[in-house]
């Protein structure tokens, strides 16, 4: 059965007039929807912490500030944007006395509701609009025109209007111009913590650097290994995104749409398949969950020690010598 697909005529922004809206954050989705919101007519204030230095920057960005606290108690509709390690203590300390009958609780990603970090009080409703883009290109794409396309997901109905509200933020933020996608808070978290560990962040990472090591033991320049196994995915990943398996094939040569087809299922084998279902075994249980939540109880200790480790690996260093060579690569701001 295909996904349910929401756009513009589907999502009545009308239900927004006269509420309030409260993002909470100001970072990568919180300027994004803030703004977007803003544009699109909407009353928004952004929830922050006293001293955080997003508080001036909202403020000349023509945005109302506010505390956490406040914002939620003077808003109809809660939209968090924090870190996931963050949400819980904030909603305990400065949402949850806020909310009541009649008022929207809203994420942009589900592991907090998922795994029970956040249980919201009975009488209020719970949904999700995810985008699938970082912020900035979010805030980009709303001006220009297009909109990037969402997930969207109720948890709790207590209006009997938690869907209609929650495309109507869409449609404030600019999401139903590309298309939202109807799914589960379930099915959002679970597989997107199994897109990040196996393919996007973790399987990706670990391919490219086992490659680049391969090289190097082997006796080839680094510089020469960075340009194989690193710099040139960007070219593969554009085709990817542009026009699927396929059109990434068609545009490479037939030598390596031969490699790939041969050699590619060698480093992507049955023993990888199994390990991926064993990944997502420990999501759908909880382990990963419970193990996140454990770490950052521990200040994060081995979390920062594999940071440190990874950012020393020779990749890194070969890397920001050849990136420096390269002009039109905007250096990236951390």
């Amino acid at each position: 059965m295909p996904a349910r697909i929401y756009y513009d005529q589907d999502a009545d922004l009308g239900l927004l007039h006269g509420k309030k809206i409260a993002v909470i954050g100001y970072g990568s989705q919180g300027h994004a929807h803030a703004l977007n919101l803003k544009d699109s007519g909407q009353d928004v204030v952004v929830g922050l912490y006293k001293g955080s230095k997003s508080w001036a920057k909202a403020e000349k960005d023509g945005v109302k500030v506010a505390t956490v606290a406040e914002a939620a108690q003077m808003a109809d509709v809660v939209m968090i944007l924090l870190p996931d390690q963050s949400q819980r203590q904030v909603y305990e300390e400065s949402i949850k006395g806020g909310l009541g009958k009649g008022k929207t609780l809203m994420f942009a990603h589900g592991f907090n509701i998922h795994f029970n970090q956040v249980v919201p009080p009975p009488d209020v409703d719970v949904s999700m609009i995810a985008p699938k883009a970082p912020g900035h290109v979010m805030r980009d794409l709303f001006t220009q025109g297009p909109g990037v396309p969402a997930l969207l997901a109720v948890q709790q109905d207590v209006s009997g209007k938690a869907r209609d509200t929650a495309l109507a933020y869409a449609r404030g933020v600019g999401c139903t111009r590309a298309g939202v996608i109807e799914t589960t808070f379930k099915e959002e978290t679970e597989t997107d913590l199994f897109g990040e560990q196996t393919t996007l962040c973790g399987g990706i990472s670990h391919l490219i650097k086992t490659a680049f090591e391969t090289l190097v033991e082997a006796g080839y320049q680094p510089e020469v290994a960075y340009f194989e196994c690193m710099h040139e995915m960007k070219l593969i990943v554009d085709l990817f995104y542009q026009g699927g398996l396929a059109y990434m094939r068609y545009s490479v040569s037939d030598t390596a749409e031969y490699g790939d087809y041969t050699r590619g299922p060698r480093v992507i084998n049955e023993a990888t398949r199994a390990e991926m279902r064993k990944i997502l075994g420990e999501i759908q249980s909880g382990q990963f969950a419970r193990e996140w939540v454990l770490e950052n109880q521990a200040n994060r200790a081995q979390f920062l020690a594999m940071r440190k480790r990874d950012a020393a690996h020779p990749i890194e260093e070969v890397g920001k010598r050849l990136r420096a060579m390269m002009s039109w690569i905007k250096p990236p701001r951390m």
